[in-house]
């Protein structure tokens, strides 16, 4: 990592109860450092090629449709720009990566703001292309695309057709382009920022957000009320830049989607997903209905668990009372996760190996590192990374778990290219779900006794519950947010009640938001770098519930399907891939599947209670 390379060992590590070295991530892959010749001389290369291929094909795509060879000469033409893109994502992603090490270093802050102008300068320039071939006539542009070469991008073609009517002229998409650096980019990193250098007096010690949020988790209800209430004071005092940013961004968003004519204050992140709104809807509403028989009736039950009526927000997520406290090391974690993968498929375990054995995870928590945990797809030409901040929870397991699938997914995606490896969040969080599932069941089946098997229940159905639950009330909460934010600014006051009205809905009588919950929303990174990002993790939680209902009725022929859904990326669309699995997410039926499974659980759980 060049001139920013961090120790093997870090004090964090210690203080997580850790004797152990955690991996750190090689970016040498990508490149050796910010000094290094090869990424001198790539952002050269980027420029040239990018005014090459400006200046060969801007203002030409009709006239090579409409020539007798179509096929080759815009196939030649994809070839190029498709190579020209893997080329910006590979400077972007190590750029990314390495700030994401430390978002406080000043000097890697400085090399990922440059990089980012670059390479947004350089797309900039490449805009012309996706808006000259959505131009052409359908008709000419589908009888070229029959053929080979061109033939190899059909589905991309067709995808980037459902822009087409969204679209704006060259120049305002150049624009709106270059504005993004100078605009959205800088205040997503502002708030990164912002969070990473904030600290939270907890027991005389200054935490960083990641270790103070571990904390209300602590056996100790102290710990986790002290934690607790250390956040609220803390973002309470920042809560101005949090509304800030917030209130520019949904502004931002409102610009942008009125210019191009989205109707609903969603609709945009529902045509990058390639899923209909009457979809995720229908997600939302079967997801509002069942919080009584889930969210509701489990803390019903915790508060029992604790003796209690009611518990304080700061117990949401506490360990069970007698519960076994299992720490597990990084090699126990690794163990059980690729032991997990290999009984559904060696050949997912073999892509995950390869993770730790290549050094593709940064693992430890580290001061000014990203909180929360990744998998970055990179680009073809090279490989996911996978970002975590591992403490040794049992949670921790299910989170390497979830960022592997993540990264399996990726691996076997990329394939399909720089177009079209990327795969829309309707699909996305498929293989991350379904590989904490393996992982879960395995430890399920591995239990000694009823209390380890009652805790690693009631720990699944939490992360359900979270998953589910809990993300489809941020996203009734970002819905609120920005339809209000279209009638004026928002105080920090009126956001805070948004928040506690959906918190509220959601979680319970059974769970008490007292003073200081009411700022929670301010640390949550996907409101700010991806508007409605959220439901994504629903959608891909009931939808391997209902893929995981059908692997268990029938092993035989599942993972070479699952497999071939994993591989195609974004070359097909969601309902298409589901087919071979008998699964149809537009059928309203179809999600309670995946309730159900969450509901089974819980009866699970009360059964143990009454035995």
């Amino acid at each position: 990592m060049g001139n920013f390379s961090s120790p093997a060992f870090s004090p964090a590590d210690a203080a997580a109860g850790f004797s152990e070295t955690l991996p750190e991530w090689n970016l040498g892959d990508l490149y050796e450092g910010t000094d290094s010749e090869k990424l001198k001389a790539d952002l050269a290369r980027m420029g040239a090629e990018v005014a090459a291929f400006s200046g060969d094909y801007r203002g030409k795509l009709k006239g090579l449709a409409d020539g007798a060879d179509a096929s080759e000469t815009l196939g030649a033409a994809l070839a190029r720009y498709e190579a020209l893109q893997d080329l910006l994502g590979r400077l972007m992603s190590y750029a990314g990566l390495l700030y994401s090490g430390d978002t406080t270093d000043p000097a890697r802050a400085k090399f990922y703001g440059d990089v980012q102008e670059k390479v947004t300068n350089a797309s900039a320039q490449l805009l012309f292309f996706q808006l000259e071939l959505n131009r052409l006539d359908d008709a000419t542009l589908m009888a070229a695309a029959a053929r080979a070469p061109l033939s190899r991008w059909k589905p991309w073609l067709e995808d980037i057709r459902k822009e087409k009517p969204y679209e704006l002229d060259d120049r305002l998409e150049e624009l709106f382009h270059e504005k993004y650096i100078s605009g959205a980019a800088a205040w997503n990193r502002l708030f990164d920022e912002t969070i990473a250098s904030l600290r939270f007096r907890v027991g005389g010690e200054e935490l960083a957000i990641e270790p103070v949020l571990n904390l209300m988790q602590d056996t100790k209800e102290e710990k986790r009320r002290e934690a607790a209430q250390a956040i609220g004071v803390t973002l309470k005092a920042n809560l101005r830049t949090f509304a800030l940013i917030t209130n520019t961004l949904a502004k931002d968003k409102e610009i942008s989607d009125r210019w191009r004519g989205f109707r609903d204050v969603a609709d945009s992140r529902h045509l990058s997903n390639r899923v209909e709104r009457e979809v995720v809807e229908a997600l939302a509403q079967a997801v509002a209905a069942a919080h009584p028989r889930l969210s509701h009736r489990y803390y019903k039950l915790k508060a029992k668990w604790f003796g209690k009526d009611a518990l304080d927000y700061w117990d949401r997520s506490a360990p069970l009372p007698q519960s076994p406290s299992k720490r597990y090391s990084w090699e126990e974690a690794r163990g059980i996760v690729l032991s997990a993968y290999d009984g559904f498929a060696p050949r997912m375990a073999g892509i995950a190996r390869d993770f730790f054995d290549k050094r593709w995870i940064d693992a430890p928590v580290r001061p000014g590192k990203a909180p929360g945990a990744f998998s970055h797809p990179t680009v073809p030409s090279a490989h996911p990374y996978v970002l975590l901040n591992y403490q040794g929870k049992t949670r921790d397991v299910m989170t390497l778990a979830h960022e592997l699938g993540h990264g399996v997914h990726q691996v076997l995606a990329a394939r399909q290219g720089a177009l079209m490896a990327p795969t829309p969040l309707t699909l996305a969080e498929t293989a991350s779900v379904f590989g904490e599932m393996l992982t879960f069941r395995a430890l399920l089946a591995q239990a000694p006794d009823t209390a380890q098997r009652r805790a690693l229940l009631a720990s699944k159905v939490e992360d359900m519950i979270n998953t589910v639950v809990r993300q489809m009330a941020f996203y009734a909460f970002e819905r609120k947010v920005h339809t209000e934010r279209r009638n004026g600014e928002l105080t920090s006051d009126q956001i805070c009640d948004i928040w506690m009205s959906v918190q509220g809905d959601s979680l319970g009588p059974s769970i008490r938001l007292g003073p200081g919950y009411e700022t929670f929303w301010a640390y949550i990174p996907h409101f700010i770098h991806s508007p409605f990002y959220v439901y994504a993790y629903a959608f891909g939680d009931c939808l391997v519930n209902s893929l995981y209902g059908v692997y268990q009725k029938a092993h035989e022929g599942f993972a070479e399907r699952y497999f071939a859904l994993l591989e195609a990326g974004g070359a097909k669309p969601y309902d298409e891939l589901l087919k071979p699995f008998g699964l149809d997410a537009r059928d309203p039926a179809f999600w309670s599947i995946g309730l159900d499974m969450i509901d089974g659980l819980i009866t699970e759980l009360e059964a143990m209670e009454e035995a």
